[in-house]
Parts: C-alpha cells; structure tokens; sequence
C-alpha cells in the first residue's frame, strides 16, 4: 500500500508530541449515515483524515493556547512497504512489512519487518517466513558506510544504541559474524562469540577465527580475546589468547613475520622478516631480512611510489653477505653480492614535451647465479643485465629542437664485462627545407633538399665487476663529441623509381688520444695517453635508388588456392667516403727506424677514427612477400581468406669497388613467416660466402666454384621457432612474467616462473583474479584451460670448414587447469648438443578459496631446490601460513 498514508501518520505523531503548527480533525457533517457496505473493516486500519489550518491571528477559537512540546524526531522519515503499513496510535507503533524499508538521518534499514516505536524512538527489524516457512529477508542496517547484516536488530535514534542478533559486517578484507552484538555509541561496537573470516561465504566459510568476546571499532581496530581457529567447523589447536587487528582504509605500518628455513652450507636461518612502513598514500618501504646461522645476512628494500596522472616507479635495493662452510675449512668463502632495479614511467599525460623514464638493473654479475633468496630461480639463466636512464625534451621553436640525456648499462654476467655510458647527450634541429615554403608540398629535386645539424656526446665507461664505480674505472673513462650536418634529398624518376640522394659532414671531438712509440729503455712498443683537445673532420656521400614489382599468379577461384601476390623490393645503394690519410702517423716499432707501422692518434675513439682509404661500396637488396588468396572453409562467406605465406624474404650483399682483393661480401639471406593462425613465429637466416678457403682455412681472391665447389659456400645458418598456443578463450598474455622481465630474463616460462618468496600470496600462474565458478558439465567435461610454449633454436656453423651444428635446442613450457581449482606446470629442455636436459621447474597448485597452495620442484642440476607453501591469500592475515623450502646447494662463485 505505498500511498500518502505515511506522512498523515507522521502528521498525527507530530500533532501528539506538539509542533509549531495546528492540525484539526474533519469531523463528519451531521445526519449523515455511512453505509454499511464502506464500513471500514475491523481488520484495516481506520486513519482519520488531518488538515493542516493555517494560524489566523485574532481568533481565539482557533488558536491552541497549549505551549507546543518539542518534536523529538530530527528529520523526516521515510518508508517503503509491498503487502501493508500498520499505525497503532494507542501503542505508537509503526509496522512495514514484506520488503520494509525505513529511512532516517544517515540510518538506512531494509528488512523484511520493521516495527517503529516512536514513543521509545526505537525501532525493531527481523526477518519473516516465506511460503515454505523458511526465514527470509534478512535486515540490511546500514549508518553512514558503516553496513550490518544481522538475523534480527534494535536500535535506539535517540541514544543511538543498537542491538544486534547474528550480525554480519564487512571491513575490508574482514568479514564478522557475532552471536550477539552491541552497539555503545556511534565508534564502539561490543560482540561476544564473533567469527571472523576473508572467506566469501560468510554463512558456510571454509575457516574462520572464533573469539568469546570483542571490542570492534569500525575503521580503527578490532580487538579480541581468546581464539581459536576452525578450519571447516572443526577447531584446531591454532589459537591467541587476544589479538589486534588494524582496520582502517589506508595503509598501515607492521612487522612482517620471517620465515624459518635450513640449508646444509649456511645452517639454519630466519628469511623475510623485517617491517612495513607507510609513509604516505604516495609512497612506501619494506625491509626484509634475512640470517644464517653460520653468520650470513641479507637486507632488502623495496619502495614503491606513484602519483596519479603525473608518474609511478618502484624501487628494489638487495645486498648479501654470503659465508659458506667455516673458517680455518678449506673450502671458507666469504663474498658480498648486491642487485639494484628502479623501474619509473611517466604518464604521457603529465608533460607532453618532457619525458623522464627509468628501467635499472645492475649489481653483481654473480647476484642471481649465487643469491640465496632470489625472486626467480630462472634469472639465474640469463648472460646479461641491461640499465636505461633518459630525460628528453622538446623546445617548441621554429625549427623545433629535441635534447635528451640518456645513462645506459650493460653487462655481461659470464665474462663480467660493464660497459656504460653516464652520460649520453643529443640535441637534434628538425629538418630544414631551404627551397620550400612552410605550406607548400615539397616535390622534386630542389623542393626536397633539406639538412639537420645534430650533436652526441658520450662519457663512456669499460671497466669489470671487481671494478666497478672504483678510481679505476673513471680513469680509463672515453669522452667524445660528434657533430654531423646530413644533407639529403629525394624525387622519382620514370614515375615508378625512388631516388635518395645525401652527403653528411662530420666533426668529432677528443680530450683524450693517443701516442705510439718504441721506448728504448724497456725496448718494447708503448702507448701514450694523451691529454688535451683535439678532432678530426670527414664527409662522406650516399644515393640509392628502388622501387616496388608486384606480380600475382591466378590459380582460378574454383581452386583452394586461387591466387599468390609476390611483393618485391629491389635496391641498390652507392656510398663513397675518400680517404682522411693525413690523420694517420707512422712509428717505429724496433727502435732502428727499419720497421714502421702505420697508427692514427683517434683510433680507441669512441666514434671511430677516420679512414685511411677509399670506401667505395655499391650494395644490393631484395626483400620479398608472399600472400596467398584461399577458399574460405565457411561456405557462408563469399570473399576469399588471405593468408602470409612469407612475411619476409631478404638477399643482401655488397661491391667494394677501391678493394684490393674480395671485393664482393658474403650473401645474406634472412625470412620469417608466421604459421596455423599467427601462433607460430619462425624466423631463418644463413651466410654465403662466394670466396673459396685455402689450406689454412682462410679466404683467398677465388671463386668458390672456381676452385670445384659450388658457387656459394654456406658458412652458417639459423633458424628458431617460437610456438605458443592455448585452449579456446584461455589468454596466455594475461599470465606475463613481469618480474622475470624486470630481471633481464623472458616473459614467458620457458625458465620457469618468477616467485617473491617474501610474498607467496599471489599464484605462480600469474592469474590473480579470482575466477568465476563453472556449472557442472557432467562426468566427462573435456573444458580443461591449458596453454603451451615452445622455443627451438637450430644453429650450424662452417667458417672454417668444421661443418657442424653448434647448436640444437628446444624449451617447452605448459600450464594446465586439471580442474577449476587444481593447477599444474611445467618448464623444461633438452640441448641434443651437449645431450642433456636444461632447467626444468614442475609446478603444483590448488586454489583453496580464501586459501592457496602451491608446490615448487626443480628435481636437478646445480639449481635443485623445492618448495611448499599454504596460507591465506588476505593481506591483513598473510602471516597465517606455513611454508617450507630447500636452498640449491651450490658453489658460491
């Protein structure tokens, strides 16, 4: 019955309690009967009709000379009920039932009945029985963000008490369950046996916490008394006898519970303890650590800091200091190791002409091939580390200017090789076209003609590991700076032919060169640095010339293939750089004058030295495409399917006319194509060389075919294939190893998967959202998601004549739901060179709802290590977990 019967209710509770306005009452005119058949019944609710009179000043048979009371309701109530709404005046009661709804201040209460009492200022809210007699619509109690969820209530609007029976709130990750529940005053929540869950079925949770008694105060804390857990009903001997749990919407500062682990080199130890501090909505710190009982240690911090719209990075600093066996042993070793990654990006939104990023990565070559508590076991695989650092920004001036400062790293982790730039400038001016206006196209030879003026300079660093940031490596540090100035230009000519025609000026600065001299009194070659401004200048000059052919080759469209487009694009290029002869010196080499080689003071130059001959090179080149037209398998569709046969096919090889002898250079022959619907990637390459070997394995001025060989010799060749495919709607990019990636490896799993194991929370699958659950299909339900990797690398080398396959490997990575909740992977290889088989990682994994469990086995080779971990995947409970795990007991290298 929604009509306007609520508000005459309230008219006649606010008549009752007195307000500053007077309501009469309608009586009925006199001698009028009412039939009998619009009597009201006994069993409806009979409200007499209220009319608000207006004061009328003056007259006093009108005026109510009663001092009116003070209303005690502070706002307007509100209500909503389907089968009926019932005032009982004598009791001053208010009942909505079926889907009640009641409205007032911040008070929001849905139930299936309500009672208001408005004389107590309380009102009462349960649950009534539906048709089958089973309890339903249960109270929905909500006061500001503050939401229960109880079988029955109380509450008070007056001295804002509550009473709640079977309550059910959320705060955060936390969802409660109390017996009964209290509510003091608007903070303080009293409950006595509450269960506490981050299970998602809180009316059946798979484990919960039960405390007798607890203080709740929403967004600040909750604190409890005696507890036990259960785990399916059952108690367990896991219990506290209080607890505190913080409970507010931002980030908070807490210890972080280590974990216990043993290995037979460095003995017993405490691994990822340490604290989380909260320093702000923007940024944050962790520190962890770990110790061995043999005296090793490890630190770590990690940051992480984001603003919105303007930038977001992390940081990640470790150090270890390793000790194996003990001192006075033989095989004693002490060594620290350290590893830095900063990853910083910017949104492209914060400053359109000037952009700043990060992605560092560097340490000891040594760090993930020795580290005792590393992210990934699979980086322990990768050669090298690489670091990037660049600002640039664009001035908007006409020509426009771009300056960017860049610091790069790169290092080798098996030969421990560091090369860095720190750091790298370049301004570029925008083209300039002289011959053409602004606004007006630029056709033709003279229109084209157009010029830059660009400028590098580089502060250039190779140094070692042992190295690395000492005197030394600043000592033998390499500065130079280049100017060039290209001119260029381009038209066509016959219409169908593209002619590119330029010459480049270049000047290169030193501060540092050298001097070679034969020193008598050590009788031996040295070579002098020398100190002090100098350059050298040269000028060079290019043009190619190439166009596009297109043949198609028709089949008839009643074939399966009914047609082949071949797409190629010859070209031939011609550079000519003279000779810079007078840069270059002789020197004695026997101190007699007799012996002189040739040497020029620019030559360990960071931008090269000039030359000393004529290059005078003619280059050639053709690239090919192959598409397919096909009959398409669905006869509904009337155009055919286009399928890439060869996405490339690529000849190149080159003419040095100023040679003395093997002018030409070998044939290099390149392609890829992708195959069975783009999922597999395969790329092939070799080398022909057109010159024939001596008896010493070396090139001499004669034919191949002259000297009874074919007319190309094959000196080597590749191929790879990468293969990845998965079932019907299961997305492999969605499982990317980013921290594999961070850490210089691959984003895929083919060595293996990337574990925190300071955070074992996440699944090592990479699929953190939940997923929904799927209808029962049967017994014989084939839906099993899955997805496979697979990497093949072929190599063949005969430079000299060895004619053998340098390399032959495959990797093959898979993952495989065996059902909704049970995961299981798989990372291996076999090399049929060194006939073994690579790293292989197996992967368990079962998802026990608010819980996970994983298993992590590399069953051989110098990395064999397990690992077992179970917990809860709640943040706020992580430390409820038990996990346990081997370290590789490997050579400290």
């Amino acid at each position: 019955m929604r009509t306007n019967l609520f508000h005459i209710v309230l008219s006649a509770i606010f008549l009752t309690l007195g307000t500053s306005k007077i309501y009469s009452q309608e009586l009925p005119k006199k001698n009028v009967v009412i039939p009998a058949e619009k009597q009201p019944d006994s069993t409806e609710i009979v409200v007499p009709k209220l009319e608000l009179v207006n004061e009328v000043i003056g007259d006093s048979s009108i005026i109510d000379t009663v001092k009116p009371k003070k209303s005690t309701l502070d706002g307007i109530v509100k209500r909503v009920a389907v089968d009926y709404e019932k005032v009982d005046q004598k009791n001053k009661l208010l009942t909505l039932y079926n889907e009640a709804e009641l409205y007032y201040l911040d008070v929001e209460l849905k139930a299936g009945i309500i009672v208001m009492d408005y004389a107590k200022n309380e009102v009462y809210a349960g649950r009534i029985k539906d048709s089958t007699g089973a309890y339903t619509q249960r109270p929905v109690f909500k006061q500001g963000t503050n939401v229960v969820e109880p079988d029955s209530i109380r509450f008070n609007f007056k001295t804002k008490k509550v009473l709640i029976w079977n309550s059910r709130s959320q705060q955060g990750e936390l969802n409660f369950i109390a017996e009964i529940a209290k509510k003091e005053n608007d903070s303080v929540y009293f409950m006595k046996n509450v269960k506490f869950t981050t299970a998602e079925d809180i009316d059946d949770p798979e484990y919960y916490f039960l405390a007798r008694k607890a203080k709740f105060v929403p967004k600040k804390k909750v604190v409890v008394g005696p507890t036990n857990m259960y785990i399916a009903d059952v108690p367990t001997p896991i219990g506290l006898p209080f607890a505190f749990f913080p409970m507010t919407e931002t980030s908070q500062s807490g210890v972080i519970m280590p974990t216990f682990t043993d290995t037979r080199r460095q003995g017993y130890s405490l691994q990822n303890g340490g604290y989380y501090f909260a320093l702000s909505d923007n940024y944050d710190l962790t520190f962890l650590g770990d110790y061995y009982t043999n005296g090793s240690y490890a630190l770590r911090f990690e940051s992480s800091y984001a603003k919105r719209y303007r930038f977001r990075g992390n940081v990640n600093i470790r150090f270890e200091n390793q000790i194996t066996s003990e001192r006075g042993f033989p095989d004693y070793a002490k060594t620290n190791i350290y590893n830095i990654q900063w990853s910083h990006s910017q949104d492209a939104k914060a400053n359109p002409n000037s952009r700043f990023s990060a992605s560092v990565n560097l340490g000891s070559s040594t760090y993930f091939q020795n580290s005792l508590n590393t992210v990934n076991v699979g980086s322990r695989l990768n050669n090298t580390m690489n670091s990037s650092i660049s600002y640039s920004k664009t001035f908007n001036t006409v020509p426009s200017v771009n300056m960017s400062l860049t610091a790069n790293h790169s290092q080798n982790t098996q030969t421990q090789q560091i090369n860095m730039t720190l750091p790298t400038l370049q301004v570029s001016v925008d083209r300039i076209f002289p011959f053409a206006s602004e606004d007006a196209p630029k056709k033709g030879f003279i229109k084209n003609i157009n010029f830059q003026y660009n400028v590098r300079g580089e502060n250039r660093f190779q140094t070692t590991d042992s190295l690395f940031f000492k005197p030394e490596m600043f000592r033998d540090a390499r500065t130079g700076l280049q100017h060039s100035i290209p001119l260029s230009t381009n038209f066509k000519i016959f219409k169908h032919f593209s002619v590119s025609t330029g010459a480049n000026y270049n000047e290169v600065w030193y501060l540092k060169t050298i001097n070679r001299r034969f020193d008598v009194e050590q009788g031996q070659e040295v070579k002098e640095d020398v100190n002090g401004f100098d350059a050298f200048r040269t000028y060079s000059f290019s043009s190619s010339i190439g166009t596009t052919i297109y043949g198609t080759f028709n089949f008839g469209e009643e074939k399966k293939i009914q047609a082949i487009r071949h797409v190629m694009r010859p070209n031939v290029s011609y550079s000519y750089t003279p000779s810079f002869e007078k840069y270059w010196d002789t020197y004695d080499t026997d101190g007699t004058g007799t012996i002189r080689k040739d040497y020029t003071r620019f030559e360990e130059g960071i931008f090269s030295a000039p030359g000393r001959t004529n290059s005078n090179i003619i280059s050639f080149g053709l690239s090919n495409t192959f598409e397919a037209k096909m009959t398409d398998k669905d006869s509904t569709k009337t155009e055919p399917k286009k399928v890439m046969l060869l996405n490339n096919l690529n000849f190149s090889t080159s003419y040095n006319i100023a040679a003395d002898s093997l002018p030409w250079s070998p044939v290099r022959v390149s392609g890829g194509t992708l195959l069975f619907k783009d999922k597999m990637n395969v790329n092939f390459g070799a080398t022909l060389d057109p010159y024939a070997l001596n008896n010493a394995n070396r090139r001499i001025r004669k034919y191949n075919i002259d000297n009874g060989g074919s007319l190309f010799r094959m000196t080597s060749a590749n191929i790879t294939l990468n293969y990845s495919f998965s079932s019907e709607g299961n997305d492999q990019n969605e499982n990317r190893n980013e921290q594999g990636a961070r850490n210089g490896g691959r984003e895929d799993d083919l060595f293996g998967t990337n574990r925190d194991i300071g955070d074992r929370r996440g699944s090592q699958f990479g699929d953190e959202e939940e997923e929904e659950e799927e209808e029962f299909d049967g017994f014989f339900n084939t839906n099993l998601p899955w997805d496979m990797t697979l990497a093949y690398s072929l190599t063949y080398g005969n430079a000299a004549r060895q004619n053998e396959i340098t390399g032959n490997s495959i990797m093959i990575s898979g993952n495989v739901d065996i059902s909704p909740k049970w995961k299981l992977g798989v990372s291996t290889g076999y090399d049929f060179v060194q006939n073994g088989v690579t790293f292989t990682q197996l992967r368990f994994e079962r998802d026990l709802l608010s819980w996970r469990m994983d298993f992590n086995w590399s069953p051989f080779g110098e990395n064999a290590y397990w690992g077992f971990f179970i917990g809860i995947k709640s943040g706020m409970l992580s430390d409820i977990k038990w996990e346990k795990r081997t370290q590789p007991d490997r050579v400290i290298r």
